[in-house]
């Protein structure tokens, strides 16, 4: 499907190395790929390559750029879009100490936290100070713990407490456990559902019309989704894994949808629309120097 794919670097003198899409599939163990190019601000074109089960023979198997795709750590831009959409509504600030919003459950005090708080500019910049790089998720067939079981640390939680380290403000340091904060904020403060909320705020105005953050994901949908495999290229149990940590690592997508996002910041930034975001709040987000750390209002 795609040729010309080279190395990261290359020695003056030698041959040029040149291999195939499939090439590169095979070489590590990857079954399947979607792909969306943006062109000139819009999606040139998209395709998939592969199958969504390593293995499998079926033409129905087959990727598209329909397939849905667990998305990861991309989450995490896509729900401070969504977050960022309730700051201009005027719903949320910015600096504002977070425990002012969570009502089910709060960032517990300790010393990091005497004279900084975590905030949602903090939460959204991995500078919060807190715990857990990311989350494995949970087997289909294992019990999947509430966002206060997550955030404990408590049965049948599989991942340490969340917690302040560090003085909020003070390093920068990658926290899915922030990002998880940052989704009980947000349900708690609108009373809305996860998913149902990222549908009102970022996959409608955006056109996203196959992603989705439900956890797990419906029956329904299971043959639209691409199967997890691991290093080898074997299909992990029962297919893919669960994330109630959804802001985190929950998103299922397409490559075009993620391309539908793209173009929506980017018009944002350039004053072209205002579908997602306004072009001040578009170039905050994307501003490294708009994510310096400020004083929190308490």
């Amino acid at each position: 499907m795609l040729r010309g794919l080279r190395p990261f670097v290359e020695i003056a003198g030698r041959p040029p190395v040149r291999w195939t899409l499939e090439e590169r599939m095979a070489h590590h163990h990857v079954p399947g790929v979607s792909i969306a190019v943006i062109e000139g601000g819009r999606i040139a074109w998209a395709r998939g390559a592969g199958v969504k089960t390593a293995g499998s023979a079926d033409p129905k198997d087959a990727v598209t750029p329909d397939t849905l795709f667990q998305a990861g750590s991309v989450s995490k831009p896509v729900t401070a879009t969504a977050m960022l959409r309730l700051v201009e509504r005027g719903t949320l600030e910015l600096d504002t100490d977070v425990n002012r919003y969570l009502t089910t459950w709060k960032v517990p005090d300790n010393e990091h936290t005497e004279k900084e708080k975590v905030t949602l500019r903090r939460l959204a910049s991995h500078t919060a100070g807190l715990t857990n790089y990311g989350f494995p998720g949970y087997e289909r067939n294992q019990p999947i713990p509430t966002l206060a079981q997550i955030l404990n640390g408590t049965a049948p939680a599989n991942t340490e407490p969340v917690r302040v380290e560090a003085v909020p403000g003070s390093i920068s340091r990658y926290s899915g456990g922030g990002t998880l904060v940052m989704q009980l904020l947000m349900t708690d403060v609108t009373g809305k559902p996860f998913p149902a909320l990222m549908q009102e705020l970022v996959f409608g105005p955006a056109g996203m019309t196959h992603s989705t953050f439900e956890q797990p994901l419906p029956a329904a949908r299971a043959d639209e989704a691409a199967r997890a495999h691991l290093r080898e290229g074997e299909t992990i149990p029962g297919g893919w894994h669960v994330y109630p940590e959804m802001a985190p690592a929950g998103l299922w997508t397409t490559a075009s949808d993620l391309a539908r996002w793209a173009i929506a910041i980017a018009d944002a930034r350039a004053g072209r629309s205002k579908a997602l975001l306004s072009q001040a709040t578009a170039e905050q987000m994307l501003d490294p120097a708009s994510r310096t750390p400020r004083p929190a209002r308490a």
